[in-house]
């Protein structure tokens, strides 16, 4: 079994997070990807997220009707920041035997080194890298080399092409405290359920 794990806030999930989740399944041959929203991300630690129950429901509502998507909450109930290394754990101890990959933007490769545990967290996983607009591509050297990772110890990293969409869950909750359209930026029953609990909207 090999599972996707796609960490985040989605605050609010958007279709730029469908593309990613759909192309990493399909190249990398995925049987399952799991949407892990976090509770508490530890780089950001000063912005008020929506309420978990509200992104994780958002997230259900996003996709529906692909038998590959699931959401995972295990990081609802867990005290102290979300720590990506200790979700990989769970679900590694959870099904020993499956195949991990993360999913990260490529950005994320130069800032992985500053993360908890590292070097456990590509122990447990591999890694599908997908692109960014403004990101610079990273070599498998230099990222071993700021990990202090010899180049004959095991690393598993995958390049994903993907459609680079310039989505942003910051600009979508600011269009929507403004009262502009995100049709076409989000999927309808997000919208949806955005627009019948107020969630980002701007207050009378």
């Amino acid at each position: 079994m090999r599972i996707g794990v796609f960490g985040g806030s989605f605050d609010p999930v958007h279709l730029g997070h469908l593309i990613v989740a759909e192309q990493c399944r399909e190249q990398a041959k995925l049987d399952r990807v799991l949407f892990v929203p976090a509770a508490r991300p530890p780089h950001k630690p000063g912005r008020v997220l929506a309420p978990f129950h509200h992104r994780a429901d958002m997230l259900l509502l996003a996709i529906s009707g692909n038998p590959a998507f699931a959401v995972e909450e295990l990081e609802k109930d867990r005290p102290g920041p979300s720590y990506t290394v200790d979700t990989l754990a769970e679900l590694k101890r959870r099904e020993p035997d499956a195949e991990l990959h993360l999913i990260i933007g490529s950005d994320t490769l130069n800032d992985l080194h500053q993360w908890r545990d590292p070097k456990g967290i590509i122990s447990l996983a591999g890694l599908l890298i997908v692109g960014r607009p403004d990101a610079l591509a990273v070599s498998e050297a230099r990222f071993r080399q700021s990990l202090g990772l010899g180049m004959t110890e095991p690393l598993h990293m995958e390049t994903i092409r993907c459609p680079l969409l310039e989505i942003a869950s910051s600009d979508i909750r600011l269009r929507l405290g403004e009262g502009r359209s995100v049709r076409y930026l989000i999927s309808r029953a997000v919208e949806a359920y955005l627009e019948d609990k107020g969630l980002y909207h701007a207050r009378a």
